[in-house]
């Protein structure tokens, strides 16, 4: 039997989404899988913003994975495929997408409706800042970053409220912490959100064609379309970019926004159509038209200097 070893972060998270993977795999006779984890700079610095640690253009929690790929320590990389970059490095790609969990925003401690003016709310991440500015300017924002548990329990230490990724909470059994899910046409998430990223060696014909057939078109379709709008906008893990696709009897329906950080200038639209790749960079295209760019490039302007 054929030895696969398949790599992470360290986080229990990660770990849990190893084990996701592995279990989805489970058809698979002839290969055995074994879990290894990898430290990213991301895990290693918990308390600098994500843009300090270099992630604006995406990579801070998957660089070191994909060395280790590249270098032939792991046969498979699995990431959240949020944190993955647009472009990949050369010699690797990404099998087809495995079914794909919950895409949605979560608020923990409140309802929206529910908080008073001046609550202090907790997210470390720009998109999810300027979103909730968006919608609440009365709010105070305050940055945190962590493992879910640790963000969790800043509830009962000075926040009225935390906003998490749906997903990762229902991976680590922590669904009851939800309080409300985001409505998406106001907090859309970030472009692949809830999926994984399962990446090979190009070489790796035979192992990508084996993943290939565990993957799920439709997810896989949502996806690469949300990853080409924001390729299409020039964007990383660490812009407030929302993205949300859904693909129905082969026709995807994509829904978008870029929204400044103070919440005050907001572009979004809507594109359909059968590929992916077209969808996303048309609606790009849209959003650019609208004004996308001047938000983007004022976010952009500061990481540059």
């Amino acid at each position: 039997m054929e030895t696969v070893i398949v790599g992470a972060r360290g986080s229990r998270l990660a770990q849990v989404m190893v084990r996701e993977l592995i279990d989805h795999l489970g058809g698979c006779p002839v290969v055995e899988f074994k879990a290894r984890s990898v430290m990213s700079d991301g895990d290693r610095d918990r308390k600098s913003p994500v843009r300090d640690l270099g992630g604006g253009a995406g990579g801070v929690f998957t660089t070191q994975l994909e060395a280790e790929l590249l270098a032939g320590r792991v046969d498979i990389a699995v990431h959240s495929l949020k944190d993955l970059p647009t472009a990949p490095p050369a010699g690797l790609v990404l099998a087809m997408t495995p079914p794909r969990a919950d895409p949605l925003d979560a608020l923990c401690g409140s309802t929206l409706a529910g908080l008073p003016a001046g609550a202090r709310v907790g997210t470390g991440s720009a998109r999810r800042i300027a979103q909730l500015k968006a919608v609440r300017p009365d709010v105070e924002v305050v940055p945190i970053r962590g493992n879910v548990p640790g963000r969790l329990a800043r509830i009962r230490s000075g926040l009225d409220a935390v906003i998490l990724a749906a997903c990762g909470l229902r991976r680590l059994g922590l669904q009851d912490a939800i309080t409300e899910l985001l409505d998406p046409s106001l907090f859309a998430p970030s472009p692949g959100q809830g999926a994984l990223a399962v990446q090979v060696r190009a070489g790796d014909q035979e192992l990508l064609e084996m993943l290939n057939s565990f993957g799920d078109r439709d997810a896989d379709a949502a996806v690469r379309a949300e990853r080409a709008l924001l390729a299409g906008l020039h964007g990383g893990c660490s812009v407030p970019v929302g993205a949300l696709a859904t693909r129905c009897d082969g026709v995807l329906s994509l829904s978008a926004q870029v929204t400044s950080l103070d919440g005050r200038s907001r572009v979004d639209g809507t594109a359909s159509g059968t590929d992916p790749e077209e969808v996303g960079a048309s609606l790009a295209a849209t959003l650019r038209e609208r004004g996308a760019d001047a938000i983007l490039d004022q976010i952009r302007a500061p990481a540059a200097r």
